[in-house]
């Protein structure tokens, strides 16, 4: 029922760009804040940004100046652009769902997708 559906991964050299996509469904999509979540091999997962429902975002500052979150609500999709991308940008980028932006390791989020590659070359 529920869904969150991430894409856009893939592989990029170091400087490059991406976008990702999380298309959501089953919910009440304009109520719910909407992160992004990553983990890389052998490291705990870690919050990258997250946009509220009213459209006021965050990011961590790994990624401040290199990311753009957005969403389109006609769409039920949320965005995450990232510029100059880096080798330790590498990692399973997960969406996720909440009435709020909260935990930085996205405790208590309501629902999550399966995640998208995203690898970085040097």
């Amino acid at each position: 029922e529920v869904q969150l559906v991430e894409s856009g991964g893939g592989l990029v050299q170091a400087g490059g760009s991406l976008r990702l996509s999380c298309a959501a469904s089953g919910f009440t999509f304009d109520d719910y804040a909407i992160g992004w979540f990553r983990q890389a091999p052998g490291k705990e997962r870690e919050g990258v940004s997250c946009i509220t429902s009213d459209g006021s975002t965050y990011y961590a500052d790994s990624v401040k100046g290199r990311g753009t979150i957005s969403r389109d609500n006609a769409k039920n999709t949320v965005y995450l652009q990232m510029n100059s991308l880096k080798p330790e940008d590498t990692a399973v980028y997960y969406c996720a769902a909440d009435p709020i932006c909260g935990s930085s390791l996205g405790y208590g989020m309501d629902y999550w997708g399966k995640g998208t590659l995203v690898t970085v070359s040097s």
